[in-house]
């Protein structure tokens, strides 16, 4: 849908109205100028060489090179993320998992760091495809939906560590099924998951749900991270070798042959890591086996102008008033004189600088984005300011200045730059989509409160928006846990005192009962009957211990894995 960049200057069509009555008003007045003459001859004689016919003409031709011209200035354009652009690919659901067996580092520097640059090149490979990030390890998130916007994929891939999932331990079973809820379960081809482990599944059902996925026209391709020997592990929080249960070190190994299998079941390839280029060229190969279909993008990044066109038929209308006669005979032998109406010519050069201007700044955004997707982001920061500095309403350079500026690690600049763009944004899309960038980045600098409140703020204008509903719950819920620590630590504080509190209540109890205490009294029991009831008591605690060793011996079960 073609929207207009500048709608204020669309005030000043409220003068063609004006203009209009003012001809009507003309041409009344001359028919009221002619009856008080009251002689049609002599009022033929005056008005001979004019022709009323020709000067409607040229009022109109002049209306419209009028209003077309005002059309240019607001500069209609079509968004080139915000509306419907066709194109053809396919759904790709990346499952990376992060759990800590993922740190070793027998693939230098570790296997999730050399995972994460895999998954980056395929994102750049993958151009016209749409892509979702699900991140497991004992439990499965979906971390992004399926989305065009690639550069936000690449931002939710550089957060993902073992920290994003509580529970630890490697389900690939549940990796799969969060996986395939990612994909519209109506299409039955054109979805592929790219399953990225190290294959230490602490779950059985993971190649019987394979299966299951192939049956729904699912190809699951798998990457090994690591080496078959395996390595031991470090764990970060004690820095020492990880022990299991019986205190000897862990060994992580690579499990290829359940990643063969799963890749097998659904008609997809397995390839061992060696190298970023070969896993990124195995996987994008195997992928275009699929074949594609139409899909949508949706980006806010770059427009297509029309105001060009527009100034064009503007001055071409305005060409024609200009040398068209309203007289009825034109004497070929005299020079063309300006038109008394010269109102048009001065028309052409208010607008010409202001259109001039509007070419320069959008020339630099251009060459902004160009060094933008060259990772130049200084450079391309600089280009969108000094676009600003031509035109400070120009919106596009104000929201890609603030991508630029975050992804330069200038986050409070990043921030000023889409509060900026908020305030000149018209369109709710527009506002809504840079209070979704304005959460991701608040979201990545901890700030949850005010992270809440622009995803808030970006359902608010577009209540279709997914990304930031989900995004939403995950602060919010991320918000809560920091509230619940944090009530934790002052218990725990208060806590001392509460127990000395309680030790001296109890010690005051003591003296009161010590006080009060009435004397011993001689037992009634005989010491043949005392000794009979502690052997019975004896045979009774006997029983029970060995009664409790049973239920211990029993109730022995395999410990759970955490990494």
């Amino acid at each position: 849908m073609i929207r207009f960049q500048h709608t204020e200057y669309l005030l000043a069509l409220i003068a063609i109205p004006i203009m209009v009555m003012l001809y009507l008003g003309l041409k009344q007045w001359k028919k009221k100028t002619a009856v008080k003459i009251g002689d049609k001859f002599l009022v033929d004689q005056l008005v001979k060489g004019y022709s009323s016919s020709k000067f409607a003409l040229k009022f109109w031709l002049f209306i419209v090179a009028f209003a077309v011209a005002v059309f240019a200035l607001a500069n209609p354009r079509l968004p080139m993320g915000s509306a419907n652009v066709n194109r053809s690919g396919i759904d790709v659901v990346i499952a990376l998992d992060v759990s800590k067996s993922m740190l070793a580092t027998d693939v230098q520097p570790d296997r999730l760091e050399r995972a994460k640059q895999v998954v980056a090149r395929l994102i750049d490979k993958l151009s016209d495809d749409r892509i979702g990030i699900v991140v497991f390890a004992g439990r499965a998130y979906l971390q992004m939906p399926l989305t065009t916007d690639h550069s936000a994929a690449k931002m939710y891939l550089g957060s993902a560590t073992p920290a994003v999932v509580p529970t630890q331990g490697t389900v690939i079973s549940d990796a799969l099924k969060m996986s395939f809820a990612a994909f519209n379960t109506k299409e039955k081809k054109y979805k592929s998951i790219i399953l990225i482990s190290d294959g230490e599944d602490h779950d059985e059902t993971a190649l019987t749900y394979s299966k299951a996925l192939s049956e729904e026209g699912v190809m699951i391709n798998t990457i090994g991270i690591g080496s078959p020997e395996g390595t031991f592990l470090k764990d970060p929080e004690t820095n020492d070798f990880k022990k299991d249960v019986a205190g000897n070190p862990v060994i992580t190994k690579l499990n290829e042959e359940e990643l063969k299998v799963i890749a097998a079941n659904s008609n997809g390839v397995y390839h061992r890591f060696t190298n970023t280029e070969e896993a990124v060229n195995a996987m994008y190969n195997q992928l275009q086996t699929l074949g594609q279909r139409p899909i949508t993008e949706n980006s806010m990044m770059n427009y297509k102008n029309y105001y060009p066109w527009l100034l064009g038929l503007s001055l071409l209308f305005l060409v024609i008033e200009f040398f068209f006669s309203e007289k009825r005979h034109i004497v070929s032998k005299k020079k063309v004189a300006l038109p008394k109406n010269s109102f048009a010519a001065v028309v052409v050069l208010l607008l010409f600088p202001l259109l001039v201007g509007a070419q320069k700044d959008n020339e630099l955004v251009k060459k902004g984005n160009e060094t933008y997707d060259q990772k130049l982001y200084d450079e391309a920061a600089k280009n969108y300011k000094e676009a600003l500095t031509k035109n400070p309403g120009n919106l596009p350079a104000q929201y890609n200045l603030g991508n630029a500026l975050y992804r330069g690690q200038k986050t409070e600049d990043a921030l000023a730059a889409y509060d900026a763009s908020i305030a000149s944004s018209k369109m709710p899309l527009e506002k809504s989509g840079t209070f979704y960038n304005k959460g991701v980045v608040l979201q990545n600098a901890k700030k949850l409160p005010e992270c809440i409140e622009a995803y808030k703020q970006a359902l608010r204008l577009n209540p279709t928006d997914e990304d930031a509903r989900l995004n939403l719950q995950k602060a919010l819920l991320q918000q809560k846990k920091e509230e619940q620590q944090k009530d934790k630590e002052n218990d725990d504080k208060k806590k001392p005192n509460d127990d000395k509190k309680q030790q001296d209540k109890q010690q005051q109890k003591e003296d009161q009962q010590k006080d009060q205490q009435p004397k011993p009294q001689r037992s009634k029991m005989t010491k043949k009957e005392a000794e009979e009831k502690l052997k019975a008591l004896l045979q009774q605690e006997k029983k029970l211990q060995e009664k409790l060793r049973k239920v211990g011996a029993a109730s022995a079960t395999k410990p759970d894995k955490d990494w």
